[in-house]
């Protein structure tokens, strides 16, 4: 049984396909994001690069829903560009969001799922083991990501499940809004958000003492892997 699953970013893209997939295996999913969810889950609007506004959203889903079972670190924003061309306000955003902001949630959940032996699944990229050039501001923060979870499973083991999701490029609005340049091309081979999905799913359902420290996920012709 699933449980609780906080889910970052949970009203769009692989957050969204989460918190439906949990849902789909009986569990309760708890949106944490900028925008409401269209599905009508438990919600809170919090952005990620406020502290005391983050904090206050995993504390009030997790009270209300009587504990937590498990979080998703799936919200994350890109700023591309070269490093002089990109404003310093959005290349820090980026780091704000998907590092600081994975960070954050984690923290503030533990308590909860110290309590309950839970799971943590982070959200890093194919771009958090190779880099590109137009991408410091999401390299960093996902290389960061990468880091931060290996290290992170280090400190928890034994006490907390904790997973790092490398996952390739995804059909979802992440691209949306983008100059061409930046935007994969008629031909780039995508994977829906669906199958990442289950394989998020597969890793918060491991049996007690077992787990999956790390799952990279990408499209078969990823030219970003290895």
């Amino acid at each position: 049984m699933l449980g609780n699953i906080l889910i970052t970013g949970g009203a769009s893209g692989l957050g969204r396909a989460v918190a439906v997939a949990v849902a789909k295996e009986g569990g309760s999913p708890l949106v944490v994001d900028v925008n409401p969810p269209e599905n009508g889950f438990d919600h809170v609007i919090a952005d990620l690069t406020d502290r005391a506004q983050t904090e206050r959203a995993v504390a009030e889903l997790a009270d209300h829903a009587g504990g937590l079972d498990g979080v998703v670190t799936a919200a994350g924003i890109d700023a591309c560009g070269r490093l002089e061309d990109v404003p310093a306000d959005a290349w820090e955003r980026v780091v704000q969001v998907n590092l600081i902001g994975t960070a954050t949630v984690v923290r503030a959940a533990l308590p909860y799922l110290t309590a309950s032996r839970g799971r943590v699944v982070t959200c890093a990229s194919t771009l958090g083991l190779r880099a590109l050039s137009d991408a410091t501001a999401y390299c960093a923060s996902k290389f960061g990501v990468v880091g931060f979870t290996r290290a992170l499973a280090a400190e928890l083991a034994g006490r907390v499940g904790v997973t790092l999701l490398v996952p390739g490029g995804m059909r979802t609005p992440f691209f949306d809004g983008r100059t061409e340049q930046y935007k994969p091309g008629p031909d780039t081979l995508l994977n829906p958000p669906e199958d990442v999905a289950a394989t998020v799913l597969f890793a918060l359902s491991q049996p007690p003492g077992c787990e999956v420290r790390e799952l990279v996920v990408c499209p078969s012709t990823e030219a970003s892997w290895p």
